[in-house]
Parts: structure tokens; C-alpha cells; sequence
């Protein structure tokens, strides 16, 4: 029997709309240097709404999508008609085997049972391919991103968060890159709004927060001023080699 996704993985659907919005892209960096060399097969596994998926369709990749919230797909397939995109999880990939020169996972790889995905992402890629791992982290050295996460929760520290991943995969390396994203206000609500913790506490306390995040842009003197943000990133990227 397949086990059941971790219930918080599959709450994003409900937010599907907000997360397309209040989300950050991927730096472009931060893609170059997690895809090897002569690409051309990649799949975008954990896709969400698409926001890596696009930056690959961008550079000319075939690109597969895979997600199992259905809700999320019908976002990423609005802007990327032509891109496959498939119901399916790390654990069970409805791909065929040494299908894909690359496996890239965003920001869902702490969603994933490491054990079997890592089998699964073995079984797809062709010898010698790559899975890349990439997280954005706000950075909250400073300022009112600091009292950002005191509302809605610290990110994990980036300047150590890793992932350990097993053979048959080496040449394990990690890189960072910090960047700023610029939004608006109501991309930062919704930012929020798309966070699994928000969209699973209860109504009174998801109300409560999103008041907070409201007061903070309203009060702060770096926000109440301004009809755009500058949201700093740390985007932690590890890629390895499937020997």
C-alpha cells in the first residue's frame, strides 16, 4: 500500500492562486549552476504552480512537470500550455526509467520520504545525471524581515540548512545565493496566505496573522511609505550526481 503524502504537503491547493502570486522566482544563478552541462530532458518534480518550471521552459528545456495536487497543475498548465505537466509524487514519479537528464526539486525536497524518492529520482535519470535541490529562504539578518518571521514564523537558517542524500548519488556540493525579490504589498499577504502553516491553523489564528502582517506593512518605517517591497533572499542549492 502507498503510504499517504504528509497531510501539510497537499494543503497548498487551497492557495494555489495566492502561491502563484505571492511567491518568489528562482535566481538565475542559482539555475545555472544546478543543471549540468549538454541538458536537455529535465523534470521539475514538486512543480507547484510552475515558478522553477518556467525559468527552465525559458531556456529552451523539455520540461516535464510533476505534482500531486491537482490545483496547483491547473495553474502552472494556464501559463505553460505546452509543458506536460502530470499528477504524481517523489515517491511514485509516472515517468519511465533513464527518462531525464536532470531532476530539479523547489522548495519540496522536506516533503519528500528521502529514501524512496531518492530510489525514484535514480530510477528516471540516465547515468550520470544530476538532482538538484533549491530553497528560497527570506533573509532575516535585519530589519522588518526579522520581525516578519516573528509573525509568521522563522525560516530555517540557511547558512547551514543541507540535505543528506544517499548512494547511488555523489559528488554532493552546496552553493548559496542572496539576492532581493521586489513585490508589492499584496504579494507579500499573499506570500503569507500560501505558507502550509497558515493555510492549516484555524481560522481565527490565519486572520490573526495576516492582521499582523497587515499592522507590520502599515507601521514599519522601511513599508508604510512605499507601494513596493525589497524582500531579501538566501536561495541554498545542492546538487549531486547519480554515479
Amino acid at each position: 500500500m502507498t503510504d499517504a503524502p504528509e497531510p501539510r504537503s497537499l494543503s497548498f491547493g487551497a492557495q494555489a492562486a495566492a502561491y502563484e502570486r505571492g511567491r518568489p522566482s528562482y535566481p538565475p544563478e542559482s539555475i545555472d549552476w544546478l543543471l549540468p552541462a549538454g541538458v536537455r530532458d529535465v523534470l521539475d518534480l514538486g512543480a507547484g504552480t510552475g515558478k522553477l518550471t518556467t525559468r527552465l521552459v525559458e531556456r529552451g528545456l523539455d520540461v516535464v512537470a510533476v505534482d500531486p495536487i491537482p490545483e496547483m497543475l491547473e495553474v502552472l498548465s494556464s501559463s505553460l500550455p505546452d509543458t506536460p505537466a502530470l499528477l504524481g509524487t517523489a515517491e511514485e514519479i509516472p515517468l519511465p526509467d533513464a527518462s531525464v537528464d536532470a531532476v530539479l526539486v523547489a522548495q519540496a525536497w522536506h516533503w519528500f520520504d528521502p529514501h524512496r524518492a531518492v530510489k525514484e529520482v535514480a530510477r528516471v535519470l540516465r547515468p550520470g545525471g544530476r538532482l538538484g535541490l533549491v530553497w528560497n529562504n527570506r533573509d532575516e539578518r535585519l530589519g522588518w524581515v526579522k520581525e516578519l518571521g516573528e509573525i509568521i514564523g522563522h525560516e530555517v537558517d540557511p547558512f547551514s540548512q543541507t540535505a543528506d542524500l544517499p548512494a547511488p548519488f555523489g559528488d554532493i556540493e552546496r552553493h548559496q545565493v542572496e539576492w532581493t525579490n521586489y513585490l508589492t504589498p499584496q504579494a507579500l499577504i499573499d506570500l503569507v496566505a500560501s505558507r502550509s502553516y497558515c493555510i492549516t491553523s484555524p481560522e481565527q489564528v490565519r486572520t490573526r496573522t495576516l492582521e499582523q502582517v497587515r499592522e507590520l506593512l502599515a507601521t514599519h518605517p522601511a513599508l508604510s511609505n512605499g507601494t513596493g517591497l525589497a524582500l531579501p533572499y538566501i536561495t541554498v542549492c545542492i546538487r549531486a550526481t547519480l554515479g
